[in-house]
């Protein structure tokens, strides 16, 4: 994997402009864990990655990424290929099947 060392980058910290719209020392970081792994994957650096695998572990981070609703078709590979997941467990891939395609122009 990618990430394999990620414990020794113990200090790492998500950046706060990440979650620009919340009080940060306020914000439940359990509940919100879907919300923090897609802000990541879509906008954050290698030490944002660092600190959500030391906050959630690699298996909370990839059952977060299963939850996500909504990323690029980029982002998506992403993720299944460094987390080493199948696009089809993904709800935004599904969600993305299961959606009416007008015709194209």
């Amino acid at each position: 994997m990618f990430f394999d060392n990620y414990k020794s980058h113990k200090n790492a910290q998500i950046r706060g402009t990440l979650l620009w719209e919340y009080d940060l020392s306020q914000i439940n970081w359990v509940e919100m864990r879907t919300l923090v792994v897609q802000r990541v994957i879509e906008r954050g650096r290698i030490d944002d990655f660092y600190a959500i695998l030391n906050l959630y572990g690699l298996e909370g981070v990839k059952a977060a990424i299963k939850q996500i609703s909504y990323l690029n078709p980029k982002d998506l590979s992403f993720v299944c290929s460094v987390f080493n997941l199948r696009k089809e467990d993904l709800k935004c891939y599904t969600k993305q099947q299961s959606t009416i395609q007008h015709w194209s122009s």
